[in-house]
C-alpha cells in the first residue's frame, strides 16, 4: 500500500488491473492502481514533474506575498516615512483583497479555464510586485499590495481546481496535495527568510522584485506544462452579479471594522467603526438571502455544502486558520519584539515550519489513505492548541541576569511550539482539500478551492483583529503602563487557545473516511442515477462526459503491461 509506482515504471502482473468495460464499474483493485498513476493528461514525468512544480509554487508565492512584508515593514516605515497609525493596512490589505474576491475568480475558473486564470493570475502578481518595488509613499504601496491579492486570488482557486480535476483520488493525490499542503509553510518561511535578507543585506524593494522573478518563473513553467484542453471552460458560465456586490462588500466591511476597532480613536465607540460593521453586517445577510433565493447561479451553490458534516466542517477550519493566523503573526513578534532577536535569526527559529510542512507532505502519501480522517483532523487539533499554548507559557526572562536563557526558551518552547504549528495547520489543510476536491464534482472543483482558501485568508485577517481587539481592550481597562509587550503578545496566543479549543471540539464530531483511492464524484453520481434504469448495483460509465470516459479508459489502458485496449473487452 505504501509503494506508488514511478511515473513509468510498468505494475507486475498480479498489479494489472482486470479488464474494464466501458459500460462497467472498475474494482477497488483497479481504482488502487488508478490511483498511483500518472495521469494520462500529463503524458511525461517530466510534465508531471513541471506542472506540479507550478502549482506547488503558486501556494509558496501566495505565502511569501504575506509573511516577509512583515519583516521589510520597519524598513518600509522609515524608508517611506509612514506613520504608525498607517503601518496596519499595508501589511493586511493583501490577506483581505485575496480572501474577498476568491469566488468570483473561482467562477472564472468555470467560464475561461483553470490553465487561462492560472496564468492571468500570475501576470497580474508579476506586474504588481514590480510596481510595489517603485513605490514612494504609503498610499501607492497600499494599493499595489492591494493587488497583489487580487492575483493571489485568481490563481489559487485555479490551482486546487487543476489538481482536484487531473488527479483521480489516491496515494499519487494525497502526496501531491501533501506537498501542495506543505508550500504554505514553506513559503512563509521563504518571505521571512528573503525579507531578512533584504532588509539587513540588500535594500527593502528587492523583496518584491526577487517575488516577481519567481511569480514569472511559476508563469512561465505554468504556460509550458498545464494542459491545454481540459475541458474545464464554459462560455455559458454567467457571473453572480447579485452575489458579488453583496459578498464582497459584507466582508471588506465587517473584516475592517474588526481589523481596526482596536486602533481607532475610541475603539468601537467611534461612529465609523460602528457603522462600517453593521453595514457589512446587512451585505452579508443580503448575501444569504441572494445565494439562497435570487441568484439563478450562485457563487456560493448549495451543492458545496451537501457532502456529509461539510457545514461543521468548514466552520472548524475557520477558525483553525484563526488560530494559525494568530500564531504566525504574534509568534514573530514575540520573538523580534519580546525576546529582541534579529530577523535573519528569527527567520532561523521558523525553519522547522519549513522542515516539519515538507516532511509531513512524504508522509502524507503513505499514511492519509491508511488513517481515518477524524483521527488526523484531531491530531491537527492538539496540534494547533499546543502551539499556541507554549507561546503563552514562555516564562519571562530576568533583565539583570537574562535567564532563562534563549538557547533554552527555544528548544523548549519555540521548537516544539513551531513543529506543532506545522503539523496543525499541515495536516488540516491536506485532509480538507482531498476530502472537498474528492467529494465535488469536476464543476465545482473551482469553487471549493476557492472556498478553503477564503476561510484561511478570512479566518486570518478576520480572527487576528479579533486578537488586537483583546488585545486594545486589555491596554485600555487596566491602562498603557501596566501592560508591557510581552503581555500582549501572550492576550494573543490565549485567544488563539480558545479559538482551538471550540475546532478541536467541532472537528471530533466530523467523521470524514479515509483518503483511498475510489471513484471520482461524478462517477459516483453517474451511478446512483443509472443504478435504477439498469436494475443493478453494476451500472454503466458511459454517460460521463466524453472527455471523462476516455481519461478513465486511458488510464486503464496505461496499466496494461503490453498496452492492450482493455475497454473493448466484451461484457
Amino acid at each position: 500500500m505504501g509503494h506508488i509506482p514511478a511515473s513509468g515504471e510498468i505494475p507486475p502482473a498480479e498489479a494489472v488491473p482486470r479488464k474494464v468495460s466501458h459500460l462497467e464499474v472498475p474494482e477497488q483493485k483497479d481504482l488502487e492502481i488508478l490511483g498511483r498513476q500518472r495521469p494520462p493528461m500529463l503524458s511525461t514525468p517530466l510534465i508531471e514533474f513541471g506542472f506540479v512544480f507550478a502549482i506547488v509554487l503558486s501556494m509558496t508565492m501566495a505565502e511569501y506575498t504575506i509573511s516577509g512584508f512583515n519583516i521589510v515593514l520597519p524598513a518600509i516605515t522609515e524608508s517611506l516615512a509612514i506613520p504608525e497609525s498607517g503601518r496596519t493596512w499595508p501589511a493586511s490589505v493583501t490577506n483581505l483583497t485575496t480572501g474577498c474576491l476568491l469566488l468570483p475568480c473561482a467562477r472564472f475558473c468555470d467560464r475561461y479555464g483553470g490553465k487561462a486564470v492560472f496564468l492571468a493570475g500570475h501576470t497580474w502578481l508579476l506586474v504588481w510586485s514590480i510596481a510595489c518595488g517603485f513605490s514612494r509613499d504609503a498610499t501607492v504601496l497600499t494599493v499595489c499590495r492591494a493587488m497583489q491579492g487580487l492575483g493571489s486570488a485568481a490563481f489559487l482557486p485555479a490551482g486546487i481546481a487543476l489538481l482536484g480535476r487531473i488527479y483521480r483520488p489516491g496515494p499519487r493525490k494525497n502526496l501531491i496535495f501533501g506537498i501542495y499542503g506543505a508550500c504554505a509553510c514553506i513559503g512563509f518561511y521563504v518571505g521571512i527568510l528573503v525579507g531578512a535578507a533584504t532588509s539587513e543585506l540588500l535594500d527593502w524593494r528587492w523583496y518584491f522584485w526577487i517575488g516577481a522573478c519567481v511569480v514569472a518563473t511559476v508563469a512561465a513553467l505554468g504556460f509550458l506544462t498545464i494542459p491545454a484542453h481540459l475541458g474545464d471552460s464554459d462560455p455559458d458560465v454567467r457571473m453572480d452579479w447579485w452575489g458579488l456586490c453583496t459578498i464582497v462588500p459584507g466582508l471588506v466591511l465587517v473584516t475592517f471594522a474588526v481589523t481596526d476597532g482596536g486602533h481607532a480613536p475610541g475603539g468601537w465607540k467611534n461612529p465609523y467603526i460602528f457603522i462600517t460593521f453593521i453595514a457589512g453586517f446587512l451585505f452579508l445577510c443580503a448575501a444569504v438571502y441572494v445565494q439562497g433565493w435570487v441568484s439563478t447561479a450562485p457563487l456560493l451553490p448549495a451543492a458545496i455544502f451537501r457532502p456529509k458534516y461539510m457545514k461543521r466542517l468548514m466552520a472548524a477550519l475557520w477558525l483553525s486558520y484563526g488560530v494559525f493566523g494568530l500564531f504566525l503573526f504574534y509568534a514573530s513578534f514575540y520573538i523580534e519584539s519580546a525576546l529582541h532577536i534579529t530577523p535573519l535569526l528569527t527567520a532561523a527559529w521558523f525553519t522547522p515550519l519549513a522542515v516539519g510542512g515538507m516532511f509531513l507532505a512524504l508522509a502524507g502519501g503513505f499514511f492519509l489513505h491508511i488513517l481515518p480522517g477524524r483521527i488526523l483532523l484531531v491530531i491537527s487539533g492538539v496540534g494547533y492548541i499546543l502551539s499556541v499554548l507554549l507561546f503563552a507559557l514562555i516564562p519571562a526572562r530576568s533583565s539583570d541576569t537574562n535567564e532563562p536563557s534563549l538557547t533554552f526558551l527555544y528548544w523548549a518552547y519555540v521548537f516544539p511550539a513551531m513543529c506543532c504549528g506545522t503539523i496543525g495547520v499541515d495536516i488540516a489543510f491536506n485532509v480538507t482539500n482531498i476530502f472537498i476536491t474528492t467529494a465535488m464534482s469536476a464543476r465545482l472543483q473551482a469553487t471549493a478551492g476557492a472556498l478553503v482558501n477564503s476561510l484561511l485568508y478570512v479566518g486570518m485577517a478576520f480572527w487576528l483583529g479579533i486578537g488586537e481587539l483583546a488585545v486594545a481592550t486589555t491596554v485600555n481597562r487596566r491602562g498603557e503602563d501596566y501592560v508591557d509587550t510581552r503581555t500582549r503578545y501572550r492576550i494573543g496566543f490565549w485567544t488563539g487557545l480558545g479559538l482551538a479549543a471550540v475546532a478541536l471540539c467541532l472537528t471530533c464530531t466530523v467523521n470524514l473516511g479515509k483518503a483511498a483511492a475510489e471513484m471520482t464524484a461524478d462517477e459516483k453520481t453517474m451511478l446512483e442515477q443509472d443504478a435504477p434504469a439498469s436494475g443493478t448495483g453494476r451500472t454503466v460509465l458511459g454517460d460521463l462526459s466524453s472527455r471523462e470516459s476516455e481519461s478513465f479508459e486511458m488510464s486503464c489502458n496505461e496499466a496494461s503491461p503490453r498496452g492492450h485496449d482493455l475497454s473493448r473487452r466484451p461484457t
